[in-house]
């Protein structure tokens, strides 16, 4: 199964409460410069505050969605995988 983060990037913080949480480490928080346009990010001192999800990794326990302390996550699914759709397939 997979699912879905949908993370209003303009009210995360970058505390990484998130990150350390899961327990699939299906999120990563990292910051790159210059600012990319490939990830989920917000701009802060000039870098891109990045948030990395790997829904493939996720579980849907929520468990990241309960650590933010600013409520910017919502978790959505489950849904079939497209991955393990695409084996079924072929």
């Amino acid at each position: 199964m997979a699912f879905a983060l949908h993370i209003n990037m303009e009210r995360c913080t970058g505390c990484n409460n998130c990150v350390v949480a899961c327990p699939v480490d299906a999120l990563e928080l990292y910051t790159e410069d210059p600012v990319t346009k490939e990830k989920i990010y917000k701009v802060k001192d000039g870098k891109a505050v990045i948030l990395d999800f790997n829904s493939e990794l996720c579980a849907g326990c929520g468990v990241c969605v309960q650590a933010c302390p600013y409520g910017v996550i919502k978790l959505e699914g489950p849904w079939e995988s497209r991955v393990k759709a695409r084996k079924v397939e072929a």
